[in-house]
């Protein structure tokens, strides 16, 4: 063997021996890619289960939201003639207001007899609307 060669597998021996610590770190690199590749498994089955529970959970509060708009509409439907019974009643009790308010003025004597409104003689329908007339008569005595 001559010289050459000798150079040449010193240069062989000198490059082998430079690649043992790359393999090594590349070694522990790919360890490390696998030990992550793993946990990003995890992670991905996590977030698969994660999106599976709040698809579901969307679908429950869609069904609960339509269950609770429809419940709305029938109590909006049950209410809708309440309403109209009770501005009945408020127009009532307007009118009723303003009689009363016109027999108080005349019985103090704010407005002349002349000026006073005629009030139709009208029967009482209600308790309280008795028990009103009964007192503002005898305040007015």
């Amino acid at each position: 063997m001559g010289w050459f060669e000798w150079l040449a597998q010193l240069a062989v021996a000198a490059l082998l021996a430079g690649t043992i610590p790359v393999a090594l770190r590349l070694e522990r690199a790919l360890r490390a890619v696998r030990r992550d590749r793993e946990t990003l498994e995890g992670c991905a089955a996590m977030l698969d289960e994660a999106s599976r529970s709040a698809e579901a959970a969307s679908l429950r509060l869609r069904r609960d939201a339509e269950e609770s708009c429809k419940a709305l509409a029938a109590g909006n439907a049950a209410a809708e003639p309440l309403r109209d019974d009770l501005r009945y009643l408020l127009q009532r009790a307007e009118a009723a207001a303003d009689r009363l308010d016109e027999l108080v003025r005349a019985a103090r004597g704010g407005l002349p007899q002349a000026v006073a409104p005629a009030v139709p003689p009208r029967t009482v329908e209600s308790r309280a609307e008795r028990d009103l007339v009964l007192a503002l008569a005898r305040r007015a005595s």
